[in-house]
Protein backbone atom coordinates (compact mmCIF):
# COMPACT_ATOMS: atom_id res chain seq x y z
CA UNK A 1 0.00 0.00 0.00
CA UNK A 2 2.76 2.46 0.93
CA UNK A 3 4.60 1.81 -2.33
CA UNK A 4 1.41 2.37 -4.36
CA UNK A 5 1.00 5.72 -2.64
CA UNK A 6 4.60 6.52 -3.49
CA UNK A 7 3.93 5.76 -7.17
CA UNK A 8 0.90 8.07 -7.11
CA UNK A 9 3.05 10.79 -5.57
CA UNK A 10 5.65 10.20 -8.27
CA UNK A 11 3.00 10.74 -10.96
CA UNK A 12 1.99 13.99 -9.29
CA UNK A 13 5.59 15.20 -9.08
CA UNK A 14 6.19 14.42 -12.74
CA UNK A 15 3.28 16.66 -13.72
CA UNK A 16 5.01 19.62 -12.08
CA UNK A 17 7.61 21.75 -13.90
CA UNK A 18 11.17 20.43 -13.55
CA UNK A 19 12.21 23.54 -11.60
CA UNK A 20 9.50 22.86 -9.02
CA UNK A 21 10.63 19.26 -8.58
CA UNK A 22 14.19 20.43 -8.14
CA UNK A 23 13.16 22.95 -5.48
CA UNK A 24 11.07 20.33 -3.70
CA UNK A 25 13.95 17.85 -3.49
CA UNK A 26 16.36 20.60 -2.43
CA UNK A 27 13.95 21.33 0.43
CA UNK A 28 13.84 17.65 1.36
CA UNK A 29 17.65 17.63 1.44
CA UNK A 30 17.65 20.64 3.75
CA UNK A 31 15.19 18.91 6.08
CA UNK A 32 17.31 15.76 6.00
CA UNK A 33 20.39 17.76 6.91
CA UNK A 34 18.76 19.18 10.04
CA UNK A 35 16.99 15.99 11.11
CA UNK A 36 19.84 13.52 10.62
CA UNK A 37 22.52 14.37 13.16
CA UNK A 38 23.95 10.87 12.70
CA UNK A 39 24.79 11.32 9.02
CA UNK A 40 25.97 14.88 9.53
CA UNK A 41 28.44 13.45 11.99
CA UNK A 42 29.48 10.68 9.57
CA UNK A 43 30.24 13.31 6.95
CA UNK A 44 32.31 15.35 9.38
CA UNK A 45 34.18 12.24 10.53
CA UNK A 46 34.97 11.24 6.94
CA UNK A 47 36.16 14.73 6.06
CA UNK A 48 38.35 14.94 9.16
CA UNK A 49 39.87 11.55 8.37
CA UNK A 50 40.52 12.16 4.66
CA UNK A 51 41.78 15.73 5.04
CA UNK A 52 43.66 15.17 8.32
CA UNK A 53 41.54 17.60 10.36
CA UNK A 54 42.60 20.54 8.17
CA UNK A 55 39.10 21.64 7.10
CA UNK A 56 37.33 24.41 8.93
CA UNK A 57 33.89 23.82 10.42
CA UNK A 58 32.43 26.08 7.75
CA UNK A 59 34.02 24.06 4.92
CA UNK A 60 32.78 20.78 6.39
CA UNK A 61 29.30 22.19 6.85
CA UNK A 62 29.07 23.38 3.23
CA UNK A 63 30.27 20.03 1.87
CA UNK A 64 27.90 18.10 4.14
CA UNK A 65 24.91 20.21 3.12
CA UNK A 66 25.80 19.58 -0.51
CA UNK A 67 26.11 15.83 0.14
CA UNK A 68 22.50 15.75 1.37
CA UNK A 69 21.38 17.77 -1.65
CA UNK A 70 23.31 15.59 -4.08
CA UNK A 71 21.75 12.44 -2.61
CA UNK A 72 18.27 13.94 -2.96
CA UNK A 73 18.99 14.94 -6.56
CA UNK A 74 20.19 11.43 -7.39
CA UNK A 75 16.84 10.14 -6.16
CA UNK A 76 15.12 12.79 -8.28
CA UNK A 77 17.19 11.82 -11.32
CA UNK A 78 16.21 8.17 -10.91
CA UNK A 79 12.57 9.24 -10.81
CA UNK A 80 12.93 11.46 -13.88
CA UNK A 81 14.81 8.79 -15.84
CA UNK A 82 11.78 6.52 -15.58
CA UNK A 83 9.81 9.06 -17.61
CA UNK A 84 12.58 10.48 -19.79
CA UNK A 85 13.24 9.99 -23.49
CA UNK A 86 16.74 9.69 -24.87
CA UNK A 87 16.29 13.15 -26.41
CA UNK A 88 15.38 14.58 -22.99
CA UNK A 89 18.49 13.05 -21.47
CA UNK A 90 20.69 14.33 -24.27
CA UNK A 91 19.65 17.90 -23.46
CA UNK A 92 21.11 17.50 -19.95
CA UNK A 93 24.35 15.69 -20.79
CA UNK A 94 27.65 16.68 -22.41
CA UNK A 95 30.20 13.92 -23.00
CA UNK A 96 33.90 14.65 -22.64
CA UNK A 97 36.74 12.48 -24.01
CA UNK A 98 34.63 9.80 -25.69
CA UNK A 99 37.77 9.14 -27.72
CA UNK A 100 39.08 7.10 -24.77
CA UNK A 101 36.37 4.52 -25.40
CA UNK A 102 36.61 4.71 -29.16
CA UNK A 103 40.29 3.79 -29.01
CA UNK A 104 39.45 0.66 -27.02
CA UNK A 105 36.61 -0.31 -29.35
CA UNK A 106 38.93 0.09 -32.33
CA UNK A 107 41.11 -2.60 -30.73
CA UNK A 108 38.14 -4.94 -30.34
CA UNK A 109 38.35 -4.89 -26.53
CA UNK A 110 35.62 -4.68 -23.90
CA UNK A 111 35.43 -1.72 -21.52
CA UNK A 112 35.22 -1.90 -17.75
CA UNK A 113 33.83 1.44 -16.60
CA UNK A 114 35.17 2.25 -13.14
CA UNK A 115 32.87 4.64 -11.35
CA UNK A 116 32.02 6.02 -7.91
CA UNK A 117 29.34 7.77 -5.87
CA UNK A 118 30.32 11.17 -7.22
CA UNK A 119 27.91 13.87 -8.46
CA UNK A 120 24.96 12.33 -10.33
CA UNK A 121 25.85 8.66 -10.56
CA UNK A 122 22.28 7.86 -11.69
CA UNK A 123 22.47 10.13 -14.74
CA UNK A 124 26.03 8.95 -15.40
CA UNK A 125 25.20 5.27 -15.71
CA UNK A 126 22.12 5.93 -17.81
CA UNK A 127 24.09 8.24 -20.13
CA UNK A 128 26.71 5.60 -20.86
CA UNK A 129 23.97 3.18 -21.87
CA UNK A 130 22.13 5.76 -23.92
CA UNK A 131 25.01 7.45 -25.79
CA UNK A 132 28.08 5.20 -25.67
CA UNK A 133 27.19 1.54 -25.18
CA UNK A 134 24.94 -0.63 -22.98
CA UNK A 135 26.71 -2.07 -19.97
CA UNK A 136 26.28 -4.64 -17.24
CA UNK A 137 25.75 -2.62 -14.06
CA UNK A 138 26.60 -4.52 -10.88
CA UNK A 139 24.52 -3.61 -7.83
CA UNK A 140 24.02 -4.81 -4.26
CA UNK A 141 20.67 -6.37 -3.36
CA UNK A 142 18.33 -3.98 -1.56
CA UNK A 143 16.10 -4.80 1.40
CA UNK A 144 13.00 -3.27 -0.19
CA UNK A 145 12.38 -5.31 -3.33
CA UNK A 146 9.65 -3.00 -4.66
CA UNK A 147 11.97 -0.01 -4.49
CA UNK A 148 14.75 -2.12 -6.02
CA UNK A 149 12.56 -2.91 -9.04
CA UNK A 150 11.60 0.78 -9.30
CA UNK A 151 15.23 1.89 -9.25
CA UNK A 152 16.46 -0.78 -11.67
CA UNK A 153 13.78 0.21 -14.15
CA UNK A 154 15.27 3.71 -14.16
CA UNK A 155 18.84 2.47 -14.46
CA UNK A 156 18.07 0.05 -17.28
CA UNK A 157 15.80 2.35 -19.30
CA UNK A 158 18.40 3.05 -22.01
CA UNK A 159 19.83 -0.40 -22.52
CA UNK A 160 21.86 -1.18 -19.41
CA UNK A 161 21.42 -4.55 -17.69
CA UNK A 162 21.57 -4.60 -13.88
CA UNK A 163 22.98 -7.72 -12.24
CA UNK A 164 22.98 -8.41 -8.52
CA UNK A 165 26.44 -8.66 -6.99
CA UNK A 166 26.15 -12.07 -5.33
CA UNK A 167 25.29 -13.89 -8.58
CA UNK A 168 27.26 -11.88 -11.09
CA UNK A 169 30.60 -13.59 -11.66
CA UNK A 170 29.77 -16.14 -14.37
CA UNK A 171 27.47 -13.91 -16.47
CA UNK A 172 29.84 -10.97 -16.07
CA UNK A 173 32.81 -13.00 -17.34
CA UNK A 174 30.73 -14.37 -20.22
CA UNK A 175 29.68 -10.90 -21.31
CA UNK A 176 33.18 -9.42 -21.06
CA UNK A 177 34.46 -12.27 -23.23
CA UNK A 178 31.81 -11.31 -25.77
CA UNK A 179 32.89 -7.66 -25.73
CA UNK A 180 30.05 -6.34 -23.56
CA UNK A 181 30.94 -3.47 -21.21
CA UNK A 182 30.39 -3.48 -17.46
CA UNK A 183 30.27 -0.82 -14.76
CA UNK A 184 31.88 -1.37 -11.34
CA UNK A 185 31.91 0.86 -8.26
CA UNK A 186 35.22 1.20 -6.44
CA UNK A 187 34.30 3.41 -3.46
CA UNK A 188 32.14 1.20 -1.25
CA UNK A 189 33.13 -0.33 2.07
CA UNK A 190 34.16 -3.97 1.54
CA UNK A 191 35.05 -6.99 3.66
CA UNK A 192 38.59 -8.20 4.27
CA UNK A 193 38.34 -10.94 1.64
CA UNK A 194 36.97 -8.75 -1.14
CA UNK A 195 39.91 -6.61 -2.22
CA UNK A 196 43.50 -5.50 -1.78
CA UNK A 197 45.13 -2.90 0.45
CA UNK A 198 46.02 0.34 -1.31
CA UNK A 199 46.82 3.91 -0.32
CA UNK A 200 43.83 6.19 -0.62
CA UNK A 201 44.75 9.83 -0.11
CA UNK A 202 47.60 8.69 2.13
CA UNK A 203 45.47 6.21 4.12
CA UNK A 204 45.69 2.41 4.13
CA UNK A 205 42.40 1.16 2.71
CA UNK A 206 40.95 -1.96 1.16
CA UNK A 207 39.53 -1.53 -2.35
CA UNK A 208 37.96 -3.96 -4.77
CA UNK A 209 40.45 -5.55 -7.15
CA UNK A 210 37.75 -6.89 -9.49
CA UNK A 211 38.24 -4.33 -12.30
CA UNK A 212 41.98 -4.99 -12.47
CA UNK A 213 41.53 -8.76 -12.23
CA UNK A 214 38.97 -8.84 -15.06
CA UNK A 215 40.91 -6.42 -17.24
CA UNK A 216 44.11 -8.42 -16.89
CA UNK A 217 42.52 -11.81 -17.43
CA UNK A 218 40.34 -10.90 -20.42
CA UNK A 219 42.34 -8.05 -22.00
CA UNK A 220 39.61 -5.53 -21.23
CA UNK A 221 40.24 -1.81 -20.70
CA UNK A 222 39.63 0.05 -17.44
CA UNK A 223 38.08 3.44 -18.24
CA UNK A 224 37.37 5.67 -15.20
CA UNK A 225 34.23 7.76 -15.61
CA UNK A 226 32.55 10.40 -13.52
CA UNK A 227 30.04 13.27 -13.61
CA UNK A 228 30.15 16.89 -12.55
CA UNK A 229 27.90 19.93 -12.79
CA UNK A 230 27.93 23.66 -12.19
CA UNK A 231 24.18 24.19 -11.84
CA UNK A 232 22.53 20.79 -11.10
CA UNK A 233 20.66 21.12 -14.40
CA UNK A 234 23.39 20.42 -16.96
CA UNK A 235 25.91 17.62 -16.38
CA UNK A 236 29.18 16.57 -17.97
CA UNK A 237 29.99 12.89 -18.32
CA UNK A 238 33.80 12.76 -18.15
CA UNK A 239 35.64 9.74 -19.52
CA UNK A 240 39.30 9.33 -18.58
CA UNK A 241 42.05 7.62 -20.50
CA UNK A 242 42.55 3.91 -19.98
CA UNK A 243 44.25 2.70 -16.81
CA UNK A 244 46.49 0.01 -18.24
CA UNK A 245 46.97 -3.29 -16.44
CA UNK A 246 50.37 -4.84 -16.88
CA UNK A 247 50.69 -8.55 -17.53
CA UNK A 248 53.95 -9.73 -16.01
CA UNK A 249 54.77 -13.02 -14.30
CA UNK A 250 53.51 -11.52 -11.02
CA UNK A 251 49.72 -11.33 -11.38
CA UNK A 252 49.15 -10.06 -7.83
CA UNK A 253 51.58 -7.19 -8.31
CA UNK A 254 49.95 -6.26 -11.63
CA UNK A 255 46.49 -6.22 -10.06
CA UNK A 256 47.66 -4.23 -7.04
CA UNK A 257 49.35 -1.61 -9.23
CA UNK A 258 46.26 -1.09 -11.40
CA UNK A 259 44.00 -0.95 -8.33
CA UNK A 260 46.26 1.68 -6.78
CA UNK A 261 46.03 3.76 -9.97
CA UNK A 262 42.23 3.67 -9.69
CA UNK A 263 42.46 4.86 -6.07
CA UNK A 264 44.80 7.66 -7.16
CA UNK A 265 42.30 8.72 -9.81
CA UNK A 266 39.49 8.96 -7.28
CA UNK A 267 41.69 10.71 -4.74
CA UNK A 268 42.57 13.37 -7.31
CA UNK A 269 38.88 13.92 -8.06
CA UNK A 270 38.07 14.39 -4.40
CA UNK A 271 41.00 16.71 -3.76
CA UNK A 272 39.93 18.97 -6.63
CA UNK A 273 36.19 19.06 -5.87
CA UNK A 274 35.38 17.28 -2.60
CA UNK A 275 31.74 18.38 -2.47
CA UNK A 276 30.65 15.93 -5.17
CA UNK A 277 31.63 12.75 -3.29
CA UNK A 278 29.11 10.91 -1.12
CA UNK A 279 30.41 11.73 2.35
CA UNK A 280 27.36 10.39 4.18
CA UNK A 281 28.32 6.71 4.13
CA UNK A 282 30.79 4.97 6.43
CA UNK A 283 33.25 4.14 3.68
CA UNK A 284 36.12 3.40 6.06
CA UNK A 285 34.34 1.39 8.78
CA UNK A 286 36.09 -1.96 8.15
CA UNK A 287 39.66 -0.68 7.86
CA UNK A 288 39.38 2.26 10.27
CA UNK A 289 36.46 1.53 12.64
CA UNK A 290 37.70 4.01 15.24
CA UNK A 291 36.55 6.86 13.02
CA UNK A 292 32.96 5.94 13.87
CA UNK A 293 33.54 4.47 17.34
CA UNK A 294 30.91 6.69 18.95
CA UNK A 295 28.26 5.31 16.56
CA UNK A 296 28.67 1.60 17.17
Amino acid sequence: MAFKLFLLFEKFLMILPASWRKSFFASLANIGYYMSSRYRKVSYQNLDFVFNNTMSEDEKDKITRYAFKNLAFNFLHAMELRHMSKEDLQKKITIKNIEAVQRVHAQGRAVIYVTTHYSSWELGGASIGAFIEPLIAVYKKMKNREYEAWLLEARDRFGNISMEKSNVVKPLVKNIKNGVACGLLIDTNINDNEGVMIKFMGKDLRQTSTPAFLARKFDAAIIPVTMRTDDEDNYTLILFDEIKVEKTDDAQADILKATQLQADWLGNLIEREPKFWFWLHRRFKNDHPKIYSDQQ
